[in-house]
């Protein structure tokens, strides 16, 4: 099996793993520099950097990887020690680097207005894949988003096609109050990894009071990240696409700034008394 191949594919499929790299020898090892091991999610692998009590720490440490989304180093000291008599007493070290194999992003924008317009154009150029979905043809086309490689002109049609998983992030920025509460109702029990609702504080807070007549848990939307975008004191559209696409950027990253930032429901007391 070629494992480029593998990854390519496995990528294509929205699949996640993690690829290890024999990237340093010294003396004798049973092994030869570049060796490759790819670690798939499920835990099978293809190809090896050979085996023994080093590919199975490799192993775990690559599951690790996969879950944190982080590339590791490890060094490994083969001089005979007991901890590796599987085959593996050589008398040499070996350097192992494993990085994180992930599909690509997938950002669906729910809106075609200047907002959605901006964020796309700067989300395409930090790497991300873009869809877009409204209901107005003329807003939903590939003249105004010529880097969409999906185009919806119905919420239903969407509603049914798009199957949002760990890489897919959905950005709501629709014209009005009605749809953003219709595409948020949809989002929150989806598997999306990232959900972020354009509006102000009150707005978010009377969306999260309808919903919850209808029936939807406060706790549904404790992962929805409302007002959207990072606090850098965005005004024009082009701003706030900037502070979208770095929100975007920190939730792909797991940093810290992504995180406690949501509007909840136990601040709308609060907030009616302003």
């Amino acid at each position: 099996m070629d494992l480029f191949e593998e990854v390519v594919r496995m990528r294509q499929a929205g699949g996640r793993g993690a690829l290890a790299t024999i990237v340093h020898t010294n003396g004798s090892i049973p092994s030869y520099e570049s060796s490759r091991m790819l670690v798939r999610e499920d835990g099978s692998i293809a190809g090896t950097i050979g085996g023994g009590c080093v590919e199975a720490d490799v192993w775990a440490a690559a599951k690790e990887v996969i879950r944190n989304e982080q590339p590791r180093k490890m060094t490994f000291n083969l001089n005979h020690d007991a901890a590796y008599d599987a085959g593996l007493i050589c008398g040499g070290t070996l350097e192992i680097f494993i990085e994180p194999i992930l599909p690509q992003p997938m950002l669906y924008i729910f809106g075609g207005g200047h907002v959605a317009s901006a964020a796309a154009r700067v989300a395409q150029l930090a790497g991300f894949a873009i869809g877009i979905v409204d209901d107005r043809e003329a807003f939903a086309n590939a003249q105004r988003f010529p880097m969409a490689s999906a185009i919806h002109t119905s919420f239903d049609d969407a509603f049914e096609k798009v199957r949002p998983s760990a890489s897919t992030y959905l950005l709501i920025v629709t014209r009005g109050h009605k749809d953003d509460m219709r595409v948020l109702a949809w989002a929150v029990r989806t598997e999306a990894r990232y959900i972020g609702m354009i509006g102000s504080r009150r707005k978010v807070i009377s969306v999260y009071r309808a919903l919850e007549r209808e029936g939807f848990s406060e706790k549904e939307f404790e992962r929805v990240h409302a007002p959207v975008g990072l606090e850098i004191g965005a005004l024009s559209p082009e701003e706030i696409g900037v502070s979208i696409a770095a929100e975007l950027i920190a939730v792909r990253r797991n940093a810290q700034t992504a995180l406690g930032k949501s509007v909840t429901l136990a601040q709308a007391a609060g907030l009616s008394r302003d």
